[in-house]
Formats: structure tokens, sequence, C-alpha cells
């Protein structure tokens, strides 16, 4: 088992930041992917970048390409999302995932374990 607890949501103006944070415990040895998805009420959750542990290989959704990093701290077993420029579409509520094996990085239903999701708000 895997567990994720992420935090760093909360209100923020557009253009401005956010970093959340995601902490790993239990079998993290396991792991090959750690993502963040989001998620609005009535949508499908969206990928929004994950890391590959093996060799810090990170991909990004189109919409948050050149605003949104996601890096780790191996030490503490801890994955970043650094959101810069945020706009009011990037309202939602932002959950971390954990993936075991396969390739497929951006489909939700490939991520083995979720974190509790952390609310990230923007106003205009």
């Amino acid at each position: 088992q895997v567990q994720l607890v992420e935090s760093g949501g909360g209100l923020v103006q557009a253009g401005g930041s956010l970093r959340l944070s995601c902490a790993a415990s239990g079998r993290t040895s396991s792991t090959s992917v750690m993502g963040w998805f989001r998620q609005d009420p009535g949508k499908e959750r969206e990928f929004v970048s994950a890391i590959r542990l093996s060799d810090d290989n990170t991909y990004a959704a189109d919409s948050v390409k050149g605003r949104f990093t996601i890096s780790r701290d191996n030490a503490k077993n801890i994955v970043y999302l650094q959101m810069n420029s945020l706009k009011p579409e990037d309202t939602a509520v932002y959950y971390c995932a954990a993936k075991l094996v396969g390739l497929q990085i951006t489909r939700s239903m490939a991520y083995n374990y979720w974190g509790q999701g952390t609310q990230v708000t923007v106003s205009s």
C-alpha cells in the first residue's frame, strides 16, 4: 500500500502562484510514476502532470505546459506541483496519484493509489 497526502491548495488571484505537495508513505519503492490530476464537479478527472521516478522524465498536459512544473524530493518522498500564472480555469480539486506499473501516463485508471485531494481556487 502507498499512502498519499496532498497539501498546499488555497485561494489565489489570477496570475498568482501556488505550490502543491504530495507526501508519499508506505511501499513507495514499488511506485514507478507519480502524477497530478484535477477535477471540477461534474467533469471527468483530468491529467495535469506526471514524473517517472526511474529517470525523472516529466509529462504535462498542453493546458499547463509552460506554467506548471512537477518535481520531487526523493529523500523526503515528496512530489511537488509548482503552479504559476494561474487562471480561473485552473480551479479544481487537485489529486496526487501513484502508479505501479505500465506505460500509460495520462489516464487516471492507470494509477493505483490516490490522495484525498486539495482545493485550488483561482479568482478572476
